[in-house]
This record gives structure tokens, C-alpha cells and sequence, in this order.
């Protein structure tokens, strides 16, 4: 069994010291294989939000630390840094690759950088970057679940998040569905929600799911969306593959995190919940 712990826009900076201390409990109950960082780890991508950031990666003691930056992460007024450094900080908490690729026997994890210097909230993915990810999903082994993961998402439930989707996210989502991908994760409008692909685009004719996190321990909730993380749990050997998605919300911080909801898949043959 493999756990992968989904962390997103924890916006350090402006975290609830209260709701880290809970995070942090559970993710120590939890022992992830995998602690994954959907980007907006800071606020204002300062070295002390990052030193914060890092604090809380050092603590939960994952095997293995999985992230990609998000809009918040590149600097905002220093336009210098912005335009000649914008991830200096950020490599200095996360160093080498901006596009991180995990592979186990179980778990096949694909991150994508969809944040661009010139672009203040908007996320972009390239041609090159779509062919990138399918070629590493059409080589996944047998068994392996795959997962892509970028920080702006593919699929909206309201309107008013449209203008957050990703652009190139329909020729992205068709793709990396096709060639593998069985979910596709993300962030930034610290909304959570676990969709069938064809909700996004019909007639796919493959099953797949979009995974959408709250913000981790910040303070900067949406409406009936307290703090929230996403864990997701998979073994090959279990049900022909099941992996469970589940949700789980901090409402009152001396509580703890609660599972709210779990959604039960087989890849490539559907899904129930629970």
C-alpha cells in the first residue's frame, strides 16, 4: 500500500499556527510514503515563508517529497527577481528540477510547472511540456497508478472559477488521460473536489478522475471550504488495484482533521463512493 499525502496551497505566511500543529499530527498518524506539494507554498515567496515551508516538510518526515511551485511561489513586487530569478527561493527549500517525476512499483507521479514569470495568476502548460508527460505515462509498468499533478486545474465546477483553469488544459487533459493518467491533481482555488474526467470532457472513452485540494492550513478559505488536504491510497494487489481518495477537513483545529469523504476507484473501470 502506498499514501500519498496531497498538501496545496498552504500559502506560508499566512498559515493558522493551530491548523500546522493538527496537519501535522495527522500526517505523523498517517506515515506517508509520499508528501506531495501542489504549489502556493507561500504567500509572497519570501525566504522566510519558505523557511516556515520547510519547517513543516522537516517535520512530517515523509519518505519522499514531491513539489511544484504555484503562482504565489514566484516573487510579486521584486520584479527584478521576478523576472531574472523567479525560483531562487523556492530552489533554495526545493532544489533541482521544477517538473519532479516519482516512480515506485506502485506509483507513477508526473509533477508539471504551470507557473510562468510573466503571468501573475494564470497557469500555462506548453506543447512540449503535454508530449513530455504522455511519453512518461505511455512507459508506466504494469500496476503502476498514474498521476499527473500541476498547481492551476484542469476542470472547474462553477463559472466564476473559470478563468482559473489552466491554459491548454483540454488538449492537456485528453492527452495524459489517453496516454495513462488516471488522475489528475490540483490546487489554487482551495477548492476541494474529486470528478470523473468526462464531467470536464465527454467521450474520452477512458476513465480517469480530476483531484482538486482545498488550501492546507491557510487562512485564506473559500466558503464552505474549510482547510482541507487530499490523501490517496493505492495498492495494485488490493481489488484488481483500488486506490481510495479521500478528504479530509480541519473545521476546529483542537479536533484534528477529519475524513469527510472518500471516493473508491479501480482504474479503468470506475468509481463509488463511500
Amino acid at each position: 500500500m502506498t499514501v500519498v499525502l496531497q498538501v496545496s496551497d498552504p500559502h506560508f505566511g499566512t498559515e493558522k499556527p493551530d491548523v500546522v500543529e493538527a496537519l501535522l499530527r495527522l500526517a505523523h498518524t498517517l506515515d506517508p510514503d509520499v508528501l506531495l506539494m501542489s504549489g502556493d507554498i507561500t504567500q509572497r515567496a519570501k525566504r522566510s515563508e519558505f523557511a516556515a515551508a520547510k519547517a513543516f516538510v522537516d517535520r512530517v518526515g515523509a519518505r519522499q517529497v514531491i513539489a511544484i511551485p504555484g503562482n504565489h511561489d514566484i516573487p510579486l513586487f521584486n520584479l527584478f527577481a521576478r523576472a531574472v530569478s523567479p525560483y531562487g527561493h523556492y530552489q533554495e527549500v526545493f532544489p533541482g528540477t521544477l517538473e519532479p517525476v516519482y516512480s515506485s512499483p506502485d506509483l507513477l507521479l508526473i509533477g508539471v510547472n504551470s507557473t510562468r514569470n510573466y503571468r501573475h495568476e494564470d497557469g500555462t502548460v506548453s506543447a512540449e511540456q503535454i508530449a513530455r508527460v504522455s511519453a512518461a505515462l505511455m512507459k508506466r509498468r504494469p500496476g503502476q497508478l498514474g498521476i499527473v499533478v500541476a498547481h492551476h486545474p484542469v476542470h472547474v465546477l462553477s463559472p466564476q472559477d473559470g478563468k482559473n483553469l489552466l491554459h491548454g488544459h483540454r488538449a492537456a487533459l485528453g492527452t495524459w488521460v489517453l496516454a495513462g493518467a488516471d488522475l489528475v491533481l490540483g490546487g489554487h482555488i482551495h477548492l476541494p473536489f474529486v470528478r470523473p474526467v468526462n464531467d470536464a470532457m465527454p467521450g474520452l472513452g477512458r476513465d480517469a478522475w480530476v483531484v482538486q485540494a482545498g488550501t492546507a492550513v491557510s487562512t485564506r478559505t473559500r466558503a464552505n471550504a474549510p482547510n482541507s488536504v487530499n490523501v490517496i491510497r493505492y495498492s495494485p494487489a488490493a481489488d484488481a488495484g483500488r486506490c481510495a481518495i479521500e478528504r479530509w477537513d480541519c473545521v476546529d483545529a483542537s479536533q484534528g482533521f477529519t475524513q469527510v469523504d472518500q471516493i473508491l476507484v479501480n482504474p479503468c473501470r470506475g468509481a463509488r463512493s463511500s
